[in-house]
């Protein structure tokens, strides 16, 4: 699995989502860089990682992230929430959760109101197998809709996309599964580490108030709301989303980074 880690200060470790690579997360490595050792993952199946062997399933990926990376705060998009949230309540190696955009179900049933319908996931793994290519930049649209940067955030995610090489369609299948079956909510109320929920009030992909749930029944939790932020509030609104994590980091008991 390809990490790539750069910086120098306290460990932080970044997790992208689905499709994409850690290569995603270029405006928060040229603002946070200079203070934090960022380690930046391609998870299985994707980027650097396209022929990596680790399967993509909570428990193999967050082992092998473990095994490469130091004791540290992981922050995790939308798909990497999962394996952060699964990572943050399974090894005392995490010293901090900041997610952006992500949630411990992504998907809403009768208790659980914040997701999108069941079905949306499956279409999508459905229509990968028959256009590829259409189905990708219909999905990076989704992340960048109702966002007030949507077209500058839609040509990023664009211009990304395969600069490290197409994701592998296996793996893409497995993190639309991963999307459409995990639910993690049950690990919530036992996180012993500080966590930031950090969300983007025109997100149509998480809402706002699955994050605001989520952060209600997590100890040590803090929410924030960027207004005019979708999915991917770390492009459009890069310096607002550096603050933030840069508060969060600061904030963490001296040392738990280190």
């Amino acid at each position: 699995m390809h990490i790539e880690t750069l910086g120098s200060g306290p460990s932080l470790v970044l997790l992208h989502g689905w499709a994409l690579h850690g290569g995603v997360f270029a405006p928060l490595v040229q603002r946070l860089s200079d203070r934090y050792t960022l380690h930046l993952v391609d998870l299985p199946g994707h980027g650097f990682s396209r022929d990596s062997e680790v399967p993509l399933t909570l428990d193999a990926t967050v082992t092998a992230i473990l095994a490469r990376t130091p004791p540290a705060a992981w922050l995790a998009w939308s798909l990497g929430g999962l394996f952060a949230l699964h990572a943050a309540a399974s090894s005392p190696q995490v010293r901090g959760l900041a997610m952006i955009a992500a949630t411990p179900r992504f998907v809403r049933d009768g208790d659980w109101p914040h997701g999108v319908e069941g079905r949306v996931f499956a279409q999508f793994g459905d229509d990968l197998r028959n256009d590829y290519a259409g189905t990708l930049e219909r999905f990076l649209a989704l992340d960048t809709m109702g966002s007030e940067h949507a077209r500058s955030e839609l040509r990023t995610l664009k211009h990304d996309l395969y600069a490290r090489g197409e994701p592998a369609p296996e793996a893409l299948q497995q993190g639309l599964h991963l999307l459409e079956q995990s639910d993690l909510r049950a690990t919530l109320p036992a996180l012993s580490v500080p966590t930031l929920w950090l969300a983007g009030r025109r997100d149509l992909l998480v809402p706002t108030k699955a994050m605001q749930a989520s952060a209600a029944v997590t100890p040590q939790a803090t929410f924030v709301e960027i207004a005019g932020g979708g999915h991917a509030p770390f492009l459009g609104h890069a310096d607002r989303v550096a603050a933030d994590v840069d508060r969060f980091m600061q904030a963490l008991p001296l040392g738990a980074t280190a």
